[in-house]
């Protein structure tokens, strides 16, 4: 799923929320930071009224969400998380009676796919996409050899919130990456990210024929040495303008 098709029409769906910090990635959540704005307890996972959105019609019978849509699934929790267990059965039905759409999933327990699988995967839904997040060298060097062969036919590679540098180039990504995002870390507390780390993903992915797509620069951004402050509402537009984005489309 390219930053193209990331741009077409797209619909979130969030089957259950609230989720358990897992690594470093997870420090300032921004789940969890707008939870806190809510009085919400992120930590407790819950069914959200949503969880049937992919199955809703309208009136007429046609589908509420129309088909081609790209469907950001689980994006205020984690599709693999144990205490959804009971509750994705019957997502994957949804999702596999939706074939008509692209659902995306992101994920940093790839370490659960195969326990959490249906029973008809194979080697993968042709219109499921699973991301694997990694934001330090040591989360890619875990997560990453078990990603590389597990049964997904759509892989991106998600460096966000990009920690530091990492090398990419053990893994070969080029024979089973359709796309690399980076970006860095929102909010009051983000921590900094590196434009020489941003390019250092780049590289590889151009070496190696991989889309590649800095998405975001994060609130607190180094570039030359000088570490600059980041308003929100710029932190796309300023990634945009660095020119770095590239598809193999």
């Amino acid at each position: 799923m390219t930053k193209n098709a990331i741009e077409s029409k797209s619909k979130t769906w969030n089957p259950w929320h609230g989720c358990h910090k897992l690594s470093a990635g997870c420090k300032h959540c921004y789940v969890y930071r707008g939870d806190s704005k809510r009085g919400i307890d992120s930590s407790i996972v819950t069914k959200t009224k949503s969880f049937d959105l992919p199955a809703l019609k309208k009136r007429n019978g046609e589908y509420k969400i129309p088909p081609g849509t790209l469907v950001y699934t689980c994006f205020t929790s984690d599709f693999f998380l144990e205490d959804a267990d009971e509750w994705r059965t019957e997502a994957w039905e949804m999702i596999r009676t939706r074939n008509d759409l692209n659902f995306m999933i992101i994920t940093k327990r790839i370490d659960r796919l195969q326990a959490s699988l249906p029973d008809d995967w194979g080697d993968g839904y042709d219109h499921v996409t699973i991301c694997c997040t990694v934001e330090n060298q040591d989360r890619a060097d875990y997560r990453l050899p078990i990603y590389k062969t597990a049964p997904v036919k759509h892989k991106i590679i998600i460096c966000e919130p990009l920690l530091e540098r990492i090398d990419l180039t053990p893994y070969n990504i080029g024979s089973w990456i359709e796309q690399v995002v980076a970006g860095g870390e929102s909010g009051n507390e983000a921590r900094p990210c590196d434009f020489d780390w941003i390019m250092t993903l780049h590289d590889i992915c151009e070496e190696q024929n991989v889309s590649f797509w800095f998405k975001q620069t994060g609130a607190k951004f180094m570039k030359d040495g000088k570490l600059y402050s980041i308003n929100y509402r710029q932190q796309h537009s300023q990634a945009r303008k660095a020119g770095i984005n590239f598809s193999t489309e």
